[in-house]
Formats: structure tokens, sequence, C-alpha cells
């Protein structure tokens, strides 16, 4: 059986539903994990989803902030959450399909503007929820799982226009780029974007909305990943990341990006 699951920060669901409609229907996932959705549970826009085939849900929101959610074709078990930092935002979500495979949707910190972990308290909480990963990820059994989100870390040279000048910003800094590291070694993960993509060719699916021309500027990153354990590793047959989304109108500054898996 064929699975098409997507990852896309939507930067807010109802503010951008006639792109995630027109995504869905174009490239039609089986399940499409969104961040950044902007809205409490009750208000998210079920029926927007609901009549193009997604009648199951697993979401956990936010009101005008953070926030993610499970749309899926496929019904959806075991749903849940876990707190992370000691804090109450909404940024993780899980669930498990029909395949037996767990979906687990993030929304790390962005970490602010200053990496320093003593002056700015927004780039400690980021990387002490990246060492919670890890501690988490080490102690994760062996069922197939897989792990999307916008992780806010572009951890190669090539997952950014210009390593030189990114290394004291922050998403590339050497000290995330460990971080992020330590949590990916600390399961039986693998990049699935960069199983089909070799890590010297360069990988964005964020462009600054600060670009007049974000294509003929291409100043990218990649901040959005798939994580696959071992158990699914050998079923990646494709990845997209479909950056034309980028160039609709009113865009997020996000891109989708999906893999297709063999279960």
């Amino acid at each position: 059986m064929a699975l098409r699951i997507a990852t896309w920060n939507i930067n807010s669901i109802r503010h951008r539903l006639t792109l995630a409609r027109r995504f869905a229907r174009t490239w039609k996932p089986d399940v499409i994990c969104f961040q950044e959705t902007k809205v409490v549970n009750e208000k998210f826009p079920r029926a927007g989803f609901e009549d193009l085939g997604y009648s199951h849900f697993a979401i956990h929101g936010q009101k005008g902030y953070h926030g993610v959610a499970i749309v899926s074709r496929l019904p959806l078990t075991a749903v849940g959450t876990r707190q992370w930092c000691g804090s109450a935002d909404a940024r993780h979500v899980f669930a498990t399909l029909p395949s037996g495979v767990e979906v687990h949707n993030f929304y790390i910190p962005a970490g602010g503007d200053v990496p320093d972990p003593a002056a700015n308290p927004k780039f400690d909480e980021k990387l002490r929820f990246y060492r919670e990963l890890e501690t988490w990820g080490a102690a994760l059994d062996k069922k197939p799982r897989v792990l999307v989100g916008d992780l806010n870390v572009a951890p190669l040279e090539t997952d950014v226009w210009s390593h030189k000048q990114l290394l004291r910003i922050v998403s590339h800094t050497p000290v995330e780029v460990e971080h992020y590291d330590r949590a990916f070694a600390a399961h039986s993960w693998t990049d699935a974007m960069r199983q089909i993509v070799p890590p010297d060719q360069t990988l964005y699916t964020w462009w600054s909305y600060r670009a007049a021309d974000w294509r003929r500027a291409n100043k990218g990153r990649r901040l959005d990943h798939i994580w696959i354990n071992d158990a699914l590793r050998r079923n990646l047959t494709t990845m997209e990341i479909a950056d034309r989304v980028r160039g609709w109108k009113n865009p997020s500054d996000h891109v989708p990006v999906l893999i297709d898996l063999e279960v």
C-alpha cells in the first residue's frame, strides 16, 4: 500500500485554508501534518478538509501562536501529545495510522534572534527542547515511526544559501546543529529528504518574506524535515519539496514536503 505523508508550516491554517485545500487537491497526500496552525482546537477548520475526504484529525492548538495538527484520509488511533520544556505551548501531536506507522508532528521553537542561551531565553528553550528530544528518541522502541515538522534547524552547509554568512544566524549556528545531530542520532532515524537527494546538493524549504523576488534571490534554508526510522528506511520511494506553492497568492514562507512510503 502506498502512503503519502506531507508536512507544512502553514503559518495560520484559517488565513491560508484556500492554499491548504489547493495543495490537498493537487498533491493528494493521505496525511498532512501542519505546524503553526495558530488556532484553538474547537475553531480548527475541519469542514474545509472533510469535503476533500480528510475526516480524521489529531489537533493540538493554541490561540494565535504555535499549534500543530494531523489531517488524514485514514483513521487515526492512539492520538496524543506531550509537554516539552515544561511549557504548555502546542508544539507536538502524534497518532498511529492503520498500517501501524506512528506519526509525530513537531514545531520546535525558532529560538529568537540572539544565539546565546544565557542572554536569550528563547534560544535556551530551543536547545532544551532538542536535549529533551534526544532523551525521548533514545527511549523509543523499534515500531515504524515518522517524525516530521518545522524543526527550525538547517543542519548542513547545503541546507542554507550561504554557510559562511549564516554561521552566526539562529537556525544554522554550530551549537544548534550539534543539538540537532545528537537528537537525530539518539534513535535509528534516517533523513528521508537526504536519502533521496544527496547531501552535496542544495535543498531549501523556507524563503523569507523580505525578498521581493524569492525565487530569483533564492536565499533559502531547509528548516522542515522528515525523519523515518529503520523500520521504514527501505519503504521510502519518493520525496518532493513542493516549492511552487511559495509562488501562490498569500503564501506561507515555508513550503510543503512530501514522502511516499510502501507500507
